[in-house]
């Protein structure tokens, strides 16, 4: 089982740390959603064209990859749509020279529904994105957020757009919180496209609250998810997004990735 952590759970950490926990707990990967104060990947220091070679080859030698650049660029509803395609663009080429197959890509902003989506737009400026991809050797990813936490739509996307390069990053919490859908019914759906996994788990509050738990200690069900994916022979990345970024009184990073890691390798 291929296991990485997004940086989206240790905001406040270095690279350096960030490499340091990953390589001493034995994570096979970091997903990059910035670093530090720095949210935006193509800015990130150790990114930069001085400094990429040694980055790429210090995560080599650990045996660490970054199997995923997690762009926050989204196609729907996003008055700046423009803006969000170059953002891709400018992940695309970062993952070419860093040596990351996927680069994220989302259809809204909002985790959940919450807005009157173009389809057929997102679905065009997709496609090109894609194609873009291809001159550099990287596959693009759209995440089931939004409106495509919908497998069926999601679904539908995929078969329309029809690119060589592209796939689904199946986020297990929002089909199964967002749609009521079981992982088999999920992994029915979409297991030709999935290429990468998000996992975190929550409860729902009687006031409709969302609270993120600890792996094991929501009611996701991850651990069936992983369960639907052996069972089509998936060998990606279960990759921890743990929100911290945006939830800053969750658990801390250090103490959050390894109980992931050790929930994760029960299974």
């Amino acid at each position: 089982m291929n296991l990485s952590f997004s940086t989206l759970g240790c905001p406040d950490w270095s690279f350096g740390e960030v490499f340091a926990v990953a390589s001493d707990l034995g994570y096979n990967g970091i997903e990059i959603r910035g670093v530090g104060e720095e949210l935006y990947a193509p800015r990130v220091r150790e990114f930069q064209p001085e400094n990429i070679d040694m980055t790429a080859a210090k995560l080599k030698k650990a045996g660490l990859s970054v199997p995923i650049l997690t762009s926050g660029a989204f196609l729907g509803c996003n008055p700046d749509v423009e803006g969000a395609e170059f953002e891709v663009k400018d992940y695309i080429m970062l993952a070419a020279k860093l040596g990351a197959p996927y680069v994220r890509v989302l259809g809204e902003s909002s985790p959940d529904p919450r807005c009157e989506i173009d389809g057929d737009d997102v679905l065009r400026r997709f496609t090109a994105l894609c194609r873009f991809a291809a001159g550099f050797g990287v596959t693009l990813l759209i995440e089931t957020n939004g409106y495509l936490a919908d497998s069926n739509k999601m679904k539908m996307f995929m078969e329309r757009a029809g690119q060589p390069n592209m796939g689904v990053l199946w986020d297990v919490h929002h089909t199964a919180r967002f749609f009521g859908e079981t992982p088999a019914e999920t992994v029915g759906r979409l297991g030709a496209f999935i290429k990468h996994v998000h996992v975190k788990d929550s409860v729902k509050g009687t006031n409709g609250k969302l609270t993120y738990m600890l792996t094991g200690y929501g009611d996701i069900p991850v651990a069936d998810a992983v369960k639907a994916l052996r069972a089509i022979g998936y060998d990606g990345f279960y990759s921890y997004e743990w929100v911290k970024r945006w939830s800053r009184d969750l658990t801390e990073p250090g103490v959050a990735f390894y109980q992931y890691l050790s929930c994760m390798r029960e299974m």
